[in-house]
C-alpha cells in the first residue's frame, strides 16, 4: 500500500489535467497491480475522467454546467464566499469527489483518450489537495 497527497494549484474555474502527475506517482510507487483511489479534500471541486485530446470538450463541459447551475441563483441561501459558492457545491455533488482506477503493470488503466481531471468550480485562485491511495 502507498499513499501520497498531490497539491494542485488552480487559477479559477476549469478542468486541470492531472493524469501525468498521477501516472508518475503510480510508476514510482513500486505497486504493479492494484486499485488506485483518488479523493479530493474539498467541497467545491470534483475529480472526473474525461476526454483529454480535444480542448473543446473542456469548453463544452463548462458551458453545460454554467447553464445547468448558475452562479448567483437568487434561490440559493448559501453565499458565504460569493456568487459562485453554492453553485460550486452543487457541481461538486453532481460530479463527485473521488475516483477508483485499476492499476496494471505499474500504470493506471485508462482508455486512449481518457484523462484524469480536477474540475475546479470556484472562480478564484486556490490550492487543491488530492489524496492518492494505492493498494
Amino acid at each position: 500500500m502507498q499513499q501520497h497527497e498531490l497539491i494542485v494549484p488552480v487559477s479559477g474555474r476549469g478542468m486541470i489535467e492531472i493524469t501525468q502527475q498521477v501516472r508518475n506517482w503510480v510508476a514510482s510507487s513500486g505497486v504493479s497491480q492494484g486499485l488506485l483511489t483518488l479523493f479530493v479534500r474539498h467541497t467545491s471541486c470534483s475529480l472526473i475522467i474525461q476526454e483529454n485530446a480535444d480542448p473543446d470538450v473542456r469548453h463544452d463541459m463548462e458551458l453545460f454546467f454554467s447553464t445547468l447551475v448558475k452562479d448567483g441563483n437568487p434561490a440559493f441561501l448559501h453565499r458565504n464566499e460569493g456568487d459562485d459558492d453554492m453553485s460550486a457545491h452543487i457541481r461538486s455533488a453532481m460530479l463527485g469527489i473521488s475516483l477508483n482506477i485499476p492499476v496494471s503493470q505499474g500504470q493506471p488503466v485508462l482508455g486512449t483518450w481518457q484523462g484524469i481531471f480536477l474540475y475546479e468550480h470556484r472562480e478564484r485562485q486556490l490550492q487543491r489537495h488530492v489524496f492518492m491511495h494505492l493498494a
